[in-house]
């Protein structure tokens, strides 16, 4: 996914549909309502708690790009370059972690 095309697609939809930015605390909301939605469905779907009907023809991947195009708004809103920001922290993964998972006799099952 290129990062930054897809806050300036976010910022065109808003502009054009949306009217305006909901305020950042609104949207830290509406995150937090859209991760939840991902939670109840991977709970239920692939940990132990039943599946109701109702949540069997939730579309995951649909609810995981509802917590993106938050995401993206709030890094719009607050003039972060998600881009540069994603690609900073894959850099810092890579040289904190790569070691770490590798001997890591959890992962090793």
């Amino acid at each position: 996914m290129d990062i930054k095309n897809s806050q300036l697609a976010v910022d065109r939809w808003i502009k054009e549909h949306g009217v305006r930015y909901f305020d950042p605390l609104t949207n830290m909301a509406l995150l937090t309502e859209e991760t939840g939605e991902v939670a109840r469905i991977i709970a239920r779907r692939y940990g132990q708690q039943s599946e109701k009907e109702s949540d069997k023809a939730k579309d995951l991947g649909e609810e995981l790009a509802d917590v993106v195009f938050v995401a993206l708004c709030l890094a719009n809103q607050t003039g972060i370059d998600l881009q540069e920001a994603f690609d900073r922290k894959m850099e810092l993964k890579t040289r904190r972690d790569h070691d770490r998972h590798h001997n890591n006799p959890k992962l090793q099952e």
